[in-house]
């Protein structure tokens, strides 16, 4: 346990109210009975997607929204998200999961149709890696942030 009452590796489901401890929250007692919601919960126990996706690959919506309400809370959001063209790292980022969870959800949602994810081209000679001018200007652009 950690200083603040929370358990470690336990993520807490975006709609889950934020008062109470994660037991109550868990056992139903306070707030719904799903608050939290273990990262392997939502991937089924996988811990690999089934192909690789870059934090920077970017993700959209192939089809109506519509089409994936008998999905997961996640995956639903995702296609709410996708909307607009996401980056895997901002799904992850906005869903409040694990970069690992987040690549998951999105291979599963490829490989059914519901998204369309570009990944980035990186240079063939440098062996698909980003070229250094890119590199360059993303470093500029944190250095300007700080």
């Amino acid at each position: 346990m950690s200083p603040g009452g929370d358990q470690y590796g336990t993520y807490r489901h975006p709609s889950a109210p934020s008062n109470g401890s994660p037991a109550q929250a868990a056992s139903g007692r306070r707030g719904t009975p799903s608050a939290l919601v273990r990262p392997y919960a939502m991937t089924g126990g996988r811990t690999r997607p089934s192909h690789q996706l870059a934090i920077e690959a970017l993700v959209s919506t192939a089809v109506d929204v519509a089409q994936a309400r008998g999905l997961s809370p996640e995956a639903y959001r995702i296609c709410v998200l996708c909307r607009e063209v996401r980056s895997v790292a901002e799904i992850s980022a906005l869903l409040a999961v694990p970069l690992g969870v987040a690549r998951i959800l999105v291979a599963d949602l490829a490989e059914t149709g519901l998204v369309v994810v570009q990944q980035p081209q990186g240079d063939e000679a440098d062996g698909g890696r980003p070229h250094v001018t890119l590199l360059e200007k993303v470093l500029n652009g944190l250095r300007r942030l700080a």
